[in-house]
């Protein structure tokens, strides 16, 4: 009698057993218990950590403004699929903002699905602000282990740029969300050797390129170089490979700039921040090389950036302004990387641990030359993209310097970790130095920071040289609190106060961060606070409120939001406007963006922002005003003068010479078909 054997076991590439899939009360258990094999800390220890994210991220959510050029936006987007579209300023699309539209699509569902207001608009970057986080952790734990997946998430969610910019509306958090998407797909095309993974991460990486242009791309060296090393097959299926990828990577990063630019400019808005009324100008020019050499192609330089991130150099993401946003744990996590690389030196090329120390290595380092050596324009949240690879390189650096720390024969192990913890620890204490005097919190924190530094290499080194395996445990937890207890004390700060709106950051005044500027740009709608502070997102804009006056909102010059030049606009004005509009489509014409968005959300209308963020785009003619008018669409324009919100001089003479000033608000005139020859 014969006896069939049973069939083998289904293994993966590299010869293991793969195990069968399991069922779906399985899967759902799992979802909170972990894998069979993993401790049984481990899950709890992740959700506790999520929890932990969303409440800071998510805390007292209701008390927040944003950013009201995007929410501007957002709101024009609710009123108007056109608008909604090309992500324009105004429902009445004349402009767009100076960002592609992505994350204000993510924005505009959930207000279109909830209502319009703070929570509609925050929640999504609250989800993908901890969504980075579980991806970060699945994808460190994948070829780590628990511990370091728990550390490299803890330490993404404690990064108080990170923190501050969450509970934000700028596209920044959608924008790593993304690019995390892109780097797990292309690691599981590592491993695998397969050719959709990749593809998907083009995919990924092209959607958040249409959620802040050229910044997705910092990665993309990155990301070539690891698939090209250290992926499985021969050199010429990787080629292939990554030449298909890099087709799905240009078709979903070009599709909506190809669309918009093939439209007819007279059927679609100008294209907020370009010379030349396109979205490629715009990807090449201020978003795109204006970001790095400081030549802006449609507004004016502010120098090397100084006023928002110190000047460039190596040192910037160190200084007085950028330390405590996002320095803590660099020291750690390039030593962490040095060592990593040396322990993995004589590996195979498809180890799959190294390849993970060259992406979050890569991924580290390339954002950390971009950020600090760009001469343009530069903002403290834009590091927010560098987190993800400090955070990883922590947890996995972290547990694979303890592991030759312990077991490693060569007495060259013994002093790295406790070195790297010390040059820590003190680069913590200078940077609580800094602002000592803030508050008891920092002070606490400073304290908790040098004892536990202090207990943690003392503990590692005696532990070591006495074969004290329990000490050295409890030092390892010691470095955890060392090296995170001064971000812990930034983003409980960030999280439980009142954050800028245009330039949020962490922790207490460090000087330098004149608000008001561009959000991503070179100006920005409001600062000073939480965007235009006199604006309650928790009702949709009714007109009832003021634009300018009692406003906490600060433009480049100083004045209020609402203010243009030598013109405040007042509720009472709004009322005017409105009461007086007569059917025209926009409620008025202003020179800039910053009064528009304000003047939007307080009017509930569509405005006119002629000359897009600073008021040099060329969105606005004397021949387009004369067929708006003449057509009814507008019938009120703001003529300003100084504070670098002028109206173009051109159509301030025709104005005024053919308009029809109104006397009770300076600077508003009327006009009608019958001002226009």
């Amino acid at each position: 009698m014969t006896t069939l054997a049973p069939p083998p076991a289904p293994t993966t590439q590299d010869g293991r057993h793969r195990a069968a899939p399991p069922a779906a009360g399985s899967r759902l258990r799992r979802l909170f218990t972990g894998a069979p094999e993993d401790p049984r800390w481990a899950r709890p220890a992740l959700w506790a950590v999520l929890v932990l994210a969303t409440v800071l991220y998510a805390w007292n959510l209701s008390s927040l403004t944003g950013n009201t050029f995007y929410d501007a936006a957002v709101y024009s987007g609710t009123k108007s699929w056109k608008a909604f579209f090309f992500g324009a300023l105004d429902s009445g699309s004349f402009i767009t903002v100076d960002k592609p539209p992505f994350a204000l699509w993510v924005m505009g569902l959930s207000a279109r699905a909830f209502g319009y207001g703070t929570w509609q608009l925050t929640l999504p970057m609250v989800a993908v602000g901890t969504g980075s986080v579980a991806l970060l952790y699945r994808m460190v734990k994948r070829d780590f282990g628990a511990v370091a997946a728990t550390i490299a998430a803890l330490a993404l969610t404690l990064t108080p740029i990170t923190v501050a910019i969450t509970r934000d509306t700028n596209p920044d958090p959608v924008l790593v969300f993304l690019m995390l998407l892109g780097a797990a797909a292309l690691m599981k095309a590592v491993r695998t050797g397969r050719l959709m993974p990749l593809v998907w991460s083009g995919v990924a990486i092209g959607f958040a390129f249409n959620t802040k242009m050229m910044q997705a791309y910092v990665v993309l060296p990155v990301f070539f170089l690891v698939h090209l090393w250290a992926a499985q097959g021969s050199l010429g299926r990787r080629v292939r490979n990554l030449a298909v990828g890099t087709v799905a990577l240009v078709v979903s990063s070009a599709w909506w700039m190809v669309v918009v630019d093939l439209i007819p400019a007279s059927s679609r808005p100008y294209i907020g921040g370009s010379t030349d009324n396109t979205v490629w100008d715009l990807v090449i020019g201020y978003n795109g090389f204006g970001r790095i050499f400081g030549a802006s192609s449609s507004v004016g330089s502010q120098g090397n950036g100084a006023s928002f991130g110190g000047e460039a150099g190596l040192y910037r993401l160190f200084n007085s302004i950028m330390g405590g946003q996002i320095s803590w744990l660099i020291p750690f996590a390039l030593i962490a990387l040095v060592g990593g690389l040396v322990l993995r030196g004589r590996a195979p090329r498809t180890d799959a641990k190294r390849a993970a120390l060259l992406l979050w290595g890569g991924w580290f380092v390339l954002h950390y030359l971009t950020f600090a050596l760009a001469e343009g324009t530069f903002h403290p949240y834009y590091v927010t993209a560098m987190a993800p690879g400090v955070a990883a390189l922590a947890g996995i650096g972290g547990v694979m310097l303890y592991k030759a720390f312990r077991e490693g024969a060569a007495a060259k192990w013994s002093w790295v970790l406790p070195a790297a913890l010390a040059v820590s620890t003190v680069w913590a204490v200078v940077l609580f130095q800094r602002v000592s005097g803030s508050g008891t919190l920092y002070t606490v924190a400073e304290v908790v920071a040098g004892a536990a530094g202090a207990v943690a290499v003392i503990g590692l080194l005696l532990g070591r040289f006495t074969a004290r395996q329990r000490l050295t445990g409890v030092a390892a937890l010691a470095a955890v609190v060392a090296l995170l207890a001064g971000p812990a004390a930034y983003s409980v700060s960030a999280a439980t106060s009142s954050t800028n709106g245009t330039n949020p950051t962490a922790g207490p005044s460090t000087g330098g961060m004149s608000g008001g500027q561009r959000p991503g740009g070179s100006g920005g709608p409001g600062g000073g606070s939480t965007g235009s502070g006199d604006q309650s997102m928790d009702r949709p804009p009714t007109g009832t409120g003021s634009t300018g006056t009692g406003s906490t909102s600060q433009s480049p010059s100083g004045r209020t939001a609402g203010g243009m030049g030598d013109t405040q606009v007042s509720s009472a004005m709004i009322s005017y406007l409105k009461k007086n509009q007569d059917g025209a489509t926009w409620l008025v014409a202003v020179a800039t963006d910053q009064t528009a968005s304000s003047l939007i959300l307080d009017s509930g209308e569509p405005v006119i922002s002629m000359g897009g963020w600073s008021g040099s785009d060329n969105a606005m003619t004397l021949a387009k005003l004369k067929s708006l008018v003449k057509s009814g669409e507008l019938h009120y324009i703001v003529i300003s003068s100084g504070g670098g919100q002028s109206t173009n001089s051109e159509i301030s003479t025709w104005v005024k010479k053919n308009g029809t000033a109104v006397s009770a608000y300076s600077g508003l005139y009327r006009l009608d078909a019958s001002d226009v020859g």
